[in-house]
């Protein structure tokens, strides 16, 4: 089952390639971003418990309001500037604006009286659900394009949470006679399905990836027939980032390794995933233009590149560690000292303590990454609460 809409652009795409192929990096784009059928741009109920995947954000408002707590210790680093810029990338139903947006008008008035909140969202309906959800904010928060944003001018903060991972990939394969990229194409077939080849790499790029992590794909370790993914993409929009800002953070929110973990001799077939109606499997080119495909990061490579391109890194640790350094042990202990004798309040109260440990439970959500990396900043602006527990890597 396909969008018929985005199945024909991409028979189009396929058949205006000179030699009847895209890279995957390009079929994966078509698939989740592209106007006409695209899996973010176009399908409707992707997110949350009636949709495909569940973040952070659906668990309640403890995780926004814990990022509060950590963007008012930015804002006092940074010496209280006027305008206090937060742009979130990829900023989904608005779950985590309007809890953040709340927190910090609640209890930190002085910066929120500073706040520019921007919001870098590629879906029309994605947007529009923004703004509904942040309709009280409605002077606080504005909708751009990130290459819109003057260079050397945003001071603040860059988050995202689970946006790096569906950012397209490229993906390689070892052979006998050297490294193949897998490009997609169409089989001779009724309805041609989409299959793949393995032939010359589109770009040198992809080769130079691999020193810049510094990993060796020639290693006898990698058997013929290792297959991983190449984050180009990802690389291009931390150097966006990395150039729009003047002076503060970029905080990175998601599920991946460092390139050791990433390219294991026993991770042969890479990390890319796929999410249909709560399900994952490892088949990109089913349901087309309904389904999430996705691959974790490399945290390795958005260490280096910020670095190449002026960032500093202060520290990346687990999700877990991180939300209980802000202050999430302290909401677990308050729940643990509810007294009542009505058991709608106790219910409450444990389902609230159940979200509360999905977010910080290291077989999940918990084991997730921050990254934090800085600009501009003083020695004592580089000791963040977040950070306050053993580094990740």
């Amino acid at each position: 089952m396909h969008n018929p809409d985005l199945y024909q652009v991409l028979c189009d795409r396929i058949h205006q390639s000179p030699q009847g192929r895209i890279p995957f990096a390009e079929f994966m784009e078509l698939a989740l971003y592209h106007p006409q059928g695209g899996y973010y741009t176009t399908k409707e109920a992707i997110l949350g418990f009636e949709g495909d995947f569940v973040t952070s954000a659906h668990l309640g408002h403890d995780f926004g309001e814990l990022l509060a707590t950590q963007f008012a210790e930015m804002w006092e680093h940074l010496g209280r500037p006027q305008p206090f810029s937060l742009v979130e990338m990829g900023a989904g139903q608005g779950l985590i604006a309007a809890d953040a947006l709340g927190a910090l008008q609640n209890h930190y008035p002085d910066c929120f009286a500073t706040l520019s909140y921007q919001i870098i969202e590629t879906s029309d309906q994605l947007r529009a659900a923004q703004a509904q959800r942040l309709s009280h904010w409605a002077g606080r928060v504005t909708w751009l394009e990130l290459e819109n944003i003057p260079d050397d001018s945003i001071t603040g903060c860059f988050f995202t949470n689970e946006l790096v991972d569906a950012l397209p990939v490229h993906q390689v394969v070892t052979t006998e006679s050297g490294l193949k990229e897998v490009y997609a194409t169409l089989a001779e077939a009724p309805n041609a399905p989409v299959v793949e080849v393995f032939d010359v790499l589109s770009t040198p790029r992809l080769a130079d990836y691999f020193a810049f992590v510094g990993i060796d794909l020639t290693d006898p370790q990698y058997a013929p027939g290792y297959r991983t993914e190449v984050h180009l993409a990802a690389l291009d929009w931390m150097k966006t980032v990395a150039t729009k800002l003047h002076r503060g953070y970029v905080l990175t929110v998601d599920y991946g390794y460092p390139a050791s973990r990433y390219y294991s001799r026993a991770r042969a077939q890479g990390t890319l995933q796929c999410y249909y109606q709560h399900a994952h499997h490892d088949n990109p080119y089913s349901h087309l233009g309904y389904q999430d495909i996705t691959a974790h990061v490399n945290f390795t490579a958005l260490e280096r590149q910020g670095e190449s391109c002026g960032l500093e890194t202060l520290g990346a640790t687990q999700q877990g560690m991180f939300l209980m350094a802000l202050g999430l042990g302290d909401r677990l202990a308050a729940l643990g000292q509810i007294q009542a004798s009505d058991p709608a309040t106790v219910n409450l109260a444990i389902q609230r303590r159940d979200k509360l440990h999905q977010l910080i439970n290291p077989m999940g959500l918990g084991n997730f990454v921050v990254l934090v990396q800085g600009k501009g900043l003083t020695p004592d602006a580089k000791v963040l609460k977040g950070l306050t527990v053993p580094p990740l890597m």
